[in-house]
C-alpha cells in the first residue's frame, strides 16, 4: 500500500488517532511500575504490542462506524474517499493480531490478558453506537491494558494494579460518557464528572505513609487540569466537547502518575513528559 501521499498518510495517523498513543505508553508504564518493575525490554515490549492493539481498536472504530460517519462525519478518512472501507476493516485485524502476537510471546498470562484485551476492543467498537454501556467497555479495555502490563512484572499482577487500573477505568467511564454528546445538541451531564474523581477517590484512600505527600501533589496537578478543562463546556449552551474529551484524555498520563505516587524515582517524570507530549499531538492529529 502507498503511503507516500501526505494525504493517505494523514489519514492512517487520523486513523490511529496518534495523539492518543502517549497515554497507552503511560498506563503501561503504571502498570510494569505497580507489579514491582522487572526488565525494562519486557516494558518495551508490552507498550508496543499495547500500541499494536490500539491502533488496531482505533482503526475498527472508523470501518464499524463507515455508515455513521458516511451521514455525519464527512471529514473522516472512509467518507472522504482518502482511503477505502476495506483498508481499514484489513489494517485494523492486522493491527490487533501483531499486538496478540507480541504479548502471546511475553507468556502465558500476558496471552490470555491479550485475548481479553483484544475481544473487549472488538466488542466495544461493535455497540459502541447503540448500547449505553460502551463506556464500561472502554473503560475495561484501559483497565486490561493495567493488568497486561502488570503480567510481566516481577510481582505479576498485584491487587495495586488491579485496584488503580479500575480507578482508571472508572476516570475512563466518565470521560467516554461526555463524549458521547460531542455529536448530540445541548448541555452537558453533570453526572459523569463524579467517575472522573475515581483515581483521587482511591489516593485518599490507599496513599499513605511516605506516599501521601506524593500522593497529594499529584492528586492537585489532576484536579487542576480536570476542573479546568470542565469549566470550558459545563453550563454552556454549545460546549466544545471534542476538546474537551481531548484534554480528559490527555490527562490520563496524570492519573498514572497518580497511580504510581513516587516522584522520587527518575521515570516519573516521564508521565508529565507523556502528558504534554498527548497535548502537542492534539495539535496536529485529533484526539477523538
Amino acid at each position: 500500500m502507498n503511503l507516500t501521499r501526505p494525504s493517505k498518510l494523514r489519514a492512517f495517523l487520523v486513523l490511529g488517532r496518534i495523539s492518543n498513543l502517549p497515554t497507552v505508553w503511560s498506563n503501561c508504564l503504571a502498570g510494569w511500575w505497580l507489579a514491582g518493575g522487572g526488565p525494562w525490554m519486557g516494558l518495551l515490549a508490552v507498550s508496543i504490542s499495547v500500541s499494536f492493539l490500539y491502533l488496531g481498536g482505533m482503526f475498527l472504530n472508523d470501518a464499524f462506524d463507515a455508515g455513521f460517519d458516511r451521514n455525519h462525519r464527512r471529514t473522516r478518512p472512509i467518507p472522504s474517499g482518502v482511503v477505502t472501507e476495506r483498508e481499514v476493516w484489513v489494517w485494523g485485524f492486522a493491527w490487533l493480531a501483531l499486538g496478540m502476537a507480541g504479548l502471546a510471546w511475553l507468556g502465558a498470562a500476558t496471552a490470555v490478558w491479550a485475548l481479553l484485551l483484544a475481544g473487549c476492543i472488538v466488542f466495544y467498537n461493535a455497540i459502541h453506537k447503540i448500547m449505553v454501556i460502551a463506556p464500561v467497555l472502554i473503560g475495561a479495555c484501559r483497565f486490561l491494558v493495567y493488568v497486561a502490563a502488570a503480567s510481566v512484572g516481577l510481582n505479576g499482577v498485584t491487587g495495586e494494579a488491579i485496584w488503580k487500573g479500575l480507578a482508571l477505568a472508572g476516570y475512563i467511564v466518565g470521560l467516554s460518557s461526555l463524549a458521547r454528546k460531542e455529536t448530540a445538541p445541548g448541555r452537558l451531564q453533570y453526572w459523569p464528572c463524579i467517575l472522573l474523581a475515581a483515581p483521587l477517590l482511591l489516593a485518599g484512600l490507599a496513599d499513605d505513609g511516605p506516599d501521601q505527600e506524593a500522593a497529594a501533589l499529584c492528586s492537585v496537578l489532576l484536579i487542576l487540569w480536570v476542573v479546568w478543562t470542565l469549566l470550558q463546556v459545563l453550563g454552556r449552551e454549545h460546549p466544545n466537547v471534542g476538546l474537551a474529551v481531548s484534554r480528559l484524555l490527555a490527562g490520563i498520563a496524570l492519573v498514572d502518575l497518580l497511580a504510581v505516587a513516587d516522584l522520587s524515582h527518575p521515570a516519573a517524570a516521564v508521565f508529565p513528559a507523556w502528558f504534554l507530549l498527548a497535548l502537542f499531538l492534539q495539535r496536529f492529529v485529533p484526539a477523538t
